[in-house]
């Protein structure tokens, strides 16, 4: 009898660990299955604004924002699935920039809360694999509140009221999902998110001269790309 070297159970390990990896498992979705996926979520602005009216050459930039991000989601078949993603609130720095305004340095905060509705194709050559990815498409509406001006804005207009429009519009989804067994899984998700809004200033000017009040506005493409690093369970 051949002694044993011990490189017939190194050839069975690294098999064993290759299935465990791109072999079958129990991922597959199946139709009728709900997928709840949570973790910390950052949204990433690719900013850019029009000029702020009255001071040509000056506009705005958004700062991150960082939250938890949660989403639940229903698999119509084994490979299309609906997808409600949502997160607690997002808090952004505003900032002014250019000669005029950009010594103000923050001008105002607000935070926002991004709901969007998505459809998710599950790659079906995936689907008894470990590693699951899929891809969206959906709408996002995005809610703008509770805008405060800063302390530098106001000492430059007096006392001063902000607001940010809502904004609707699409959202692009890719993401993916490893199996870690009991139906649990890591999840990274990625979106790139098409937001615009229209900021406004209603400012106070110098309070003992009423003829100093008055509005300025800023149109600005927000778009950003949001990651999200989380857990997914499946029911």
């Amino acid at each position: 009898m051949k002694r044993d070297t011990g490189n017939g159970r190194l050839r069975a390990a690294f098999v064993g660990a290759v299935l465990a990896t791109t072999g079958t498992s129990a991922l597959a979705f199946d139709a009728g299955e709900w997928i709840v996926r949570a973790g910390l979520a950052g949204v990433f602005p690719n900013d850019s604004s029009g000029d702020v009216a009255g001071f040509p050459g000056n506009g705005v930039s958004v700062s991150n924002g960082f939250a938890v991000g949660a989403s639940l989601a229903y698999m119509l078949t084994p490979s299309v699935g609906i997808e409600l993603l949502g997160a607690l609130p997002f808090n952004h720095d505003i900032k002014a920039r250019g000669p005029d305004l950009g010594a103000l340095g923050t001008i105002a905060d607000t935070k926002q809360l991004p709901p969007t509705l998505l459809l998710n194709y599950h790659l079906p050559m995936f689907a008894k694999r470990a590693f699951q990815p899929y891809v969206g498409v959906g709408f996002n509406y995005t809610l703008f509140f509770d805008e405060q001006p800063s302390n530098s804005l106001e000492g430059a207009l007096g006392k001063s009221d902000v607001s940010l429009d809502p904004s609707a519009s699409y959202a692009l989804q890719l993401g993916a999902d490893w199996d870690l067994g009991s139906d649990v899984m890591f999840n990274v998700g990625l979106w790139w998110i098409d937001i615009d809004t229209t900021g406004t200033i209603d400012f106070q000017g110098d309070p003992d001269d009423s003829s100093d009040d008055g509005r300025t506005q800023v149109d600005v493409e927000i778009d950003p790309t949001v990651l999200m690093v989380g857990f997914t369970k499946r029911f």
